[in-house]
Protein backbone atom coordinates (compact mmCIF):
# COMPACT_ATOMS: atom_id res chain seq x y z
CA UNK A 1 0.00 0.00 0.00
CA UNK A 2 3.12 2.54 -0.39
CA UNK A 3 1.94 3.46 -3.41
CA UNK A 4 -1.43 4.69 -1.72
CA UNK A 5 -2.11 7.92 -0.20
CA UNK A 6 -4.79 9.87 1.26
CA UNK A 7 -5.15 13.50 1.52
CA UNK A 8 -8.01 15.98 2.53
CA UNK A 9 -10.30 17.16 0.30
CA UNK A 10 -11.23 21.25 -0.12
CA UNK A 11 -13.51 23.52 -1.54
CA UNK A 12 -11.22 24.16 -4.34
CA UNK A 13 -11.05 20.34 -5.15
CA UNK A 14 -15.05 20.02 -5.87
CA UNK A 15 -15.31 20.41 -9.59
CA UNK A 16 -12.30 18.11 -10.01
CA UNK A 17 -13.77 15.45 -7.84
CA UNK A 18 -17.39 15.87 -9.81
CA UNK A 19 -15.71 15.22 -12.78
CA UNK A 20 -14.54 12.14 -11.28
CA UNK A 21 -17.86 11.21 -10.61
CA UNK A 22 -19.35 11.61 -14.01
CA UNK A 23 -16.97 9.70 -15.48
CA UNK A 24 -17.04 6.70 -12.88
CA UNK A 25 -20.73 6.09 -13.30
CA UNK A 26 -20.99 7.23 -17.01
CA UNK A 27 -21.28 3.61 -17.89
CA UNK A 28 -23.76 2.51 -14.92
CA UNK A 29 -25.96 5.40 -15.77
CA UNK A 30 -25.84 4.80 -19.77
CA UNK A 31 -27.05 1.29 -19.09
CA UNK A 32 -29.77 2.23 -17.02
CA UNK A 33 -31.02 5.15 -19.56
CA UNK A 34 -30.36 7.77 -16.90
CA UNK A 35 -26.69 9.50 -17.62
CA UNK A 36 -27.22 13.17 -17.09
CA UNK A 37 -23.55 14.86 -17.13
CA UNK A 38 -25.06 17.99 -15.22
CA UNK A 39 -27.22 16.05 -13.05
CA UNK A 40 -23.86 13.82 -12.04
CA UNK A 41 -22.03 16.46 -11.25
CA UNK A 42 -24.66 18.43 -9.46
CA UNK A 43 -25.54 15.85 -6.98
CA UNK A 44 -22.02 16.16 -5.66
CA UNK A 45 -21.41 19.25 -5.48
CA UNK A 46 -24.93 20.22 -3.47
CA UNK A 47 -23.65 18.00 -1.10
CA UNK A 48 -20.10 18.14 -1.25
CA UNK A 49 -18.37 17.64 2.52
CA UNK A 50 -14.80 18.69 1.97
CA UNK A 51 -14.31 17.95 5.90
CA UNK A 52 -15.48 14.29 5.26
CA UNK A 53 -13.87 13.79 1.74
CA UNK A 54 -10.44 12.21 1.13
CA UNK A 55 -8.76 12.15 -2.46
CA UNK A 56 -6.72 8.85 -3.33
CA UNK A 57 -3.84 9.19 -4.91
CA UNK A 58 -1.88 6.28 -6.48
CA UNK A 59 1.72 6.84 -7.67
CA UNK A 60 1.27 10.29 -7.07
CA UNK A 61 -2.11 10.84 -9.14
CA UNK A 62 -5.29 11.25 -8.53
CA UNK A 63 -6.84 8.43 -9.03
CA UNK A 64 -10.45 9.00 -7.24
CA UNK A 65 -12.01 9.81 -3.45
CA UNK A 66 -14.60 8.81 -1.36
CA UNK A 67 -16.80 10.62 1.43
CA UNK A 68 -17.50 8.82 4.50
CA UNK A 69 -19.68 10.43 6.81
CA UNK A 70 -19.77 9.63 10.66
CA UNK A 71 -23.20 9.27 12.01
CA UNK A 72 -24.52 8.50 15.57
CA UNK A 73 -24.81 4.79 15.02
CA UNK A 74 -22.57 4.34 11.80
CA UNK A 75 -20.12 5.49 9.21
CA UNK A 76 -21.79 6.72 6.32
CA UNK A 77 -19.57 5.85 2.82
CA UNK A 78 -21.42 8.88 0.28
CA UNK A 79 -18.74 8.03 -2.51
CA UNK A 80 -16.66 5.60 -3.57
CA UNK A 81 -14.98 6.67 -7.16
CA UNK A 82 -12.07 5.84 -9.27
CA UNK A 83 -10.80 6.82 -12.35
CA UNK A 84 -12.19 4.55 -14.92
CA UNK A 85 -8.71 3.63 -15.81
CA UNK A 86 -7.86 3.45 -12.20
CA UNK A 87 -10.64 0.61 -11.91
CA UNK A 88 -9.90 -3.36 -11.72
CA UNK A 89 -6.67 -3.36 -9.83
CA UNK A 90 -7.41 -3.59 -6.45
CA UNK A 91 -7.19 -0.04 -5.62
CA UNK A 92 -10.76 0.09 -4.82
CA UNK A 93 -10.30 -3.00 -2.73
CA UNK A 94 -7.29 -0.94 -0.54
CA UNK A 95 -9.75 1.73 0.19
CA UNK A 96 -12.04 -0.53 1.59
CA UNK A 97 -9.52 -2.26 3.69
CA UNK A 98 -8.81 0.74 5.27
CA UNK A 99 -12.36 2.03 5.57
CA UNK A 100 -12.83 -1.28 7.36
CA UNK A 101 -10.63 -0.94 9.93
CA UNK A 102 -11.32 2.48 10.65
CA UNK A 103 -15.12 0.92 11.85
CA UNK A 104 -13.52 -1.73 13.93
CA UNK A 105 -11.37 1.05 15.70
CA UNK A 106 -14.99 2.81 16.24
CA UNK A 107 -16.74 -0.42 16.50
CA UNK A 108 -19.26 0.53 13.68
CA UNK A 109 -20.81 -1.12 10.90
CA UNK A 110 -20.22 1.03 7.37
CA UNK A 111 -23.43 1.94 5.43
CA UNK A 112 -23.66 2.37 1.96
CA UNK A 113 -26.15 2.99 -1.65
CA UNK A 114 -25.18 1.50 -4.54
CA UNK A 115 -26.73 2.18 -8.00
CA UNK A 116 -29.22 -0.54 -9.12
CA UNK A 117 -27.01 -2.36 -12.27
CA UNK A 118 -24.00 -0.89 -11.18
CA UNK A 119 -20.72 -3.74 -11.34
CA UNK A 120 -19.91 -1.88 -7.93
CA UNK A 121 -22.84 -3.94 -6.53
CA UNK A 122 -20.99 -7.00 -7.20
CA UNK A 123 -17.45 -5.02 -5.44
CA UNK A 124 -19.65 -4.70 -2.06
CA UNK A 125 -20.57 -7.83 -1.90
CA UNK A 126 -17.32 -9.24 -2.85
CA UNK A 127 -16.45 -7.31 -0.19
CA UNK A 128 -18.42 -8.43 2.51
CA UNK A 129 -21.46 -6.05 2.67
CA UNK A 130 -25.03 -7.37 3.04
CA UNK A 131 -27.78 -6.08 1.45
CA UNK A 132 -30.07 -4.65 3.88
CA UNK A 133 -32.68 -2.67 1.93
CA UNK A 134 -33.54 -1.35 -1.76
CA UNK A 135 -35.24 2.10 -3.00
CA UNK A 136 -36.32 2.37 -6.93
CA UNK A 137 -32.82 3.61 -7.94
CA UNK A 138 -30.23 1.83 -5.57
CA UNK A 139 -29.31 -0.85 -3.35
CA UNK A 140 -28.73 -0.40 0.34
CA UNK A 141 -25.60 -2.63 2.26
CA UNK A 142 -24.18 -2.77 5.34
CA UNK A 143 -20.84 -4.21 6.83
CA UNK A 144 -20.22 -4.99 10.33
CA UNK A 145 -17.18 -5.31 12.25
CA UNK A 146 -18.31 -7.87 14.28
CA UNK A 147 -17.05 -11.43 13.76
CA UNK A 148 -14.34 -10.05 10.82
CA UNK A 149 -11.17 -11.19 10.11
Amino acid sequence: MTNLALIGATLADAERLADIRVAAMRPSLLALGRFDADRARDRLLDRFRPEDTRIVLWLGDVAGFFTLIRQPDHLYLDHLYLRPEQQGKGLGQMIVSLLKNTARQQDLPIRLMALRGSPSNGFYRRNGFSLIGESAFDFHYEWRPEGEE
